[in-house]
């Protein structure tokens, strides 16, 4: 195919060509064009069989690996693969979004693996707090079970995530919100040291839990006895 140089603009070759090189570039389709510039001329062909190929190609990915079949199944190597997904999600959680692990300003070894062990433990309890506290938020209770369904399609929300989005309520008919909001409400929760008026005796008072501090710490302590009940 045969075209003009842009409305006469461009007249040299060099000219057409660089203007050439930058769409191709920006678009990545140099490999699937045959291009003959000339003086205040460009002329392009299709390389059809090469674009049938890459076309055939589209979506498809292979993960590669050393273990044996014997060691480790097709599908359970896709599933690690994917997996990948949740360890890149708790380094960023760690190191940017949530508990910000760095900057560092420890100066010696023994200090930075204290910082490092602690934002560990403390993601930990995050994610752990994510599955205790499902209930109250947009998380979904019932994912599909990742050792059972295919493990190259894409992971499908169940039926009652779906309603906590539209509806804005879990099952039960309690609102939800998202993890930190619930987390928020949790920290208001707090001991405070009284002394009483003209005396230097002093007690403890908790601030009472409200409806949803108090199912919230429901959950927790359900899944704790849950965990001690399976050891």
């Amino acid at each position: 195919v045969a075209a003009g140089a842009g409305r006469g603009r461009l007249k040299t070759a060099a000219a057409i060509g660089l203007r050439v090189g930058r769409i191709v570039n920006k678009y990545k389709v140099a490999k699937h064009f045959d291009l003959t510039i000339g003086e205040s001329t460009l002329q392009f062909e299709r390389r059809q069989a090469a674009i049938d190929a890459e076309a055939a190609l589209d979506g498809i990915y292979v993960v590669r690996t050393s273990l044996p079949v014997a060691q480790r199944s097709t599908e359970e190597t896709v599933r690690d693969y994917k997996r990948l997904t949740q360890v890149e999600h708790a380094f960023r959680s760690m190191k940017t979004v949530d508990l910000h692990v760095r900057p560092l300003w420890h100066r010696t070894e023994k200090r930075v693996k204290a910082h490092i062990f602690l934002c560990k433990l403390a993601y930990y309890v995050q994610w752990y707090l994510e599955k205790a506290l499902a209930p109250l938020t947009f998380g979904d209770e019932t994912p599909e079970d990742r050792l059972t369904r295919d493990p190259v399609a894409p992971a499908r929300p169940s039926e009652e995530a779906k309603q906590k989005c539209l509806t804005k309520r879990n099952i039960s008919g309690e609102p939800v919100t998202r993890l930190t909001r619930v987390l928020g409400h949790m920290a208001t929760i707090v001991r405070n040291r009284c002394r009483t008026k003209g005396s230097d005796e002093t007690f403890d008072l908790d601030t009472l839990p409200n409806p949803l501090q108090r199912r919230a710490l429901e959950l927790v302590e359900g899944m704790l006895m849950s965990h001690d009940g399976d050891r």
